[in-house]
């Protein structure tokens, strides 16, 4: 408490006189102090001080001289008192960013919480003269501070991002956050000679996910300060770790792409990913799928590397839904030669297998689509005599060209055995295939996500039905006569 009046006092005379001026010393050393109380009351006077000195205009505006070429200058003491409390200033906003990696988070939130009240105080009363008519005032390189504070190399700052979210209602704001992000990027890259920083890595992730940029300009209307030179948005690549290559995946094709304004930039990044296999190569197609249909993308090889992606994970894997949305629309081109298609429903029924039954629910009606729309394939289901002409299968599972997989040389023997199988659905949907195809394709939409809960709950919530066990109604244990006898001997 006698800290907090001591500093209140000297507040009160820095504001009231310039003749105190120096006493600002008084308010800036205790920020670099250890006791937590003096920190953060320290932070509060600085705050008060040094917010009521922007509103006042008592701080010199433009490009600022070096401290000692200031005060020798022959300008008047208005001057020089500006330039002075400038420079006093700047060492408040150095010490509050160091605090934002303080032990103790109430005096990072506090921190933050102070740098961001001068970055909208700073950007109603700019400190940079403005020069030309729509030149930048925003003051982006206080807001960089800011962001530099929150990206640590070596620290996980996830909870004090969630405190800068609010700020994230700003569009310039989280314009001009991006652009920091993108220019920190490149700095602690060369700086690390691009070695893997997993904290600094999740740090980049967990600030510029939350990120929805509006969809059309009108839509932006909420501005700390209102700018009229918008410059271009470019977003930086580096090499991620397989958990935050998934969440950047996950979120690129809504939330990156359509902002940019060279989306084709991310063809390599995407091309890496889509090379890498697994979970990452089908979260990878999402972004593919935009750059092959809206910006020309050519991709050799694409279908036989979509080929090698099916594997028995797909069944299983979170983002199934997604990978099979995607794999139709691949597939829905009708001039796809018949020997692609064919191979891709042969491979896809031999994983079946060992698929649970909330996946073989979506992937026969998929198979089923697949043949409606390329015909010249039904001859895996209509082949005379099927499996018993052949000696052995000749698909071989093990090739990765498709081409070469002599899928359309076999038929669909798993499909014949998914008929048996134990789920009285899935083996209802597999013998569809033994009936003509309806020329309507089976919306499977309302499939992609059945999960093995809902499979359960439809089965419980099922009504049980009576089923009769005799032709005829038994009325007793001895027939008619045993109505006779109830009716003569009665139990009390």
């Amino acid at each position: 408490m006698a800290r907090a009046a001591a500093l209140a006092s000297c507040l009160e005379a820095v504001l009231g006189s310039r003749r105190n001026a120096n006493r600002v010393f008084e308010i800036l050393e205790p920020l670099l102090e250890e006791e937590e109380e003096d920190v953060l009351c320290a932070a509060r006077a600085c705050s008060r001080l040094f917010g009521a000195l922007l509103e006042r205009r008592e701080l010199f505006v433009g490009r600022l001289p070096a401290e000692e070429a200031a005060l020798a200058d022959k300008c008047g003491a208005e001057e020089k008192y500006k330039m002075w409390m400038r420079h006093r200033y700047n060492d408040c906003v150095r010490g509050l960013a160091g605090l934002m990696g303080h032990g103790a988070f109430q005096v990072k939130e506090l921190s933050l919480c102070t740098l961001m009240k001068f970055v909208e105080l700073e950007a109603r009363y700019p400190l940079i003269k403005v020069e030309w008519k729509g030149s930048l005032t925003f003051p982006r390189e206080l807001l960089k501070v800011v962001v530099d504070g929150l990206l640590p190399l070596n620290e996980d700052a996830s909870l004090l991002i969630s405190r800068f979210q609010e700020y994230m209602e700003y569009d310039d704001i989280r314009y001009f956050v991006i652009k920091a992000v993108t220019e920190s990027i490149g700095q602690v890259m060369q700086k690390t000679k691009e070695r893997p920083l997993p904290f600094y890595q999740q740090n980049v992730f967990s600030l510029i996910s939350p990120i929805n940029m509006p969809n059309k300009e009108c839509d932006m209307v909420k501005f700390m300060v209102k700018q009229d030179n918008w410059e271009e948005l470019k977003v930086s690549k580096l090499q991620l770790p397989t958990g935050l290559y998934k969440k950047v995946l996950v979120i690129l094709h809504d939330c990156i792409l359509p902002y940019m304004n060279e989306p084709t930039l991310m063809i390599d990044f995407l091309t890496v990913a889509y090379g890498i296999g697994g979970a990452i190569s089908l979260l990878a197609l999402n972004g593919l799928f935009i750059l092959i249909h809206q910006h020309n993308l050519e991709y050799p090889d694409f279908y036989k590397k979509l080929y090698s992606l099916l594997d028995p994970s797909i069944y299983h894997v979170k983002y199934r839904a997604r990978f099979f949305h995607l794999v139709d629309l691949f597939l829905s081109s009708s001039h796809l030669p018949a020997y692609l298609v064919a191979a891709f429903i042969k491979r896809l029924s031999r994983l079946a297998l060992t698929a649970p039954p909330e996946a073989l629910l979506m992937v026969l009606p998929f198979i089923c689509n697949l043949f409606r729309r390329h015909p010249a394939c039904n001859v895996l289901v209509h082949r005379p005599n099927g499996p018993e002409d052949m000696s052995e299968d000749p698909y071989i599972m093990e090739e990765e060209d498709p081409s070469k997989s002599r899928a359309l040389e076999s038929c669909l023997w798993e499909i014949q055995s998914l008929q048996n199988h134990y789920h009285p659905d899935v083996a209802k949907a597999a013998a569809v295939l033994n009936q003509s195809l309806s020329e309507i394709e089976d919306d499977i939409s309302g499939l992609l996500e059945l999960s093995a809960y809902e499979l359960f709950d439809k089965e419980v919530k099922k009504k049980a039905i009576d089923v009769p066990l005799e032709f005829e109604q038994v009325r007793g244990l001895f027939g008619k006569k045993n109505d006779i006898f109830a009716e003569h001997f009665t139990l009390d």
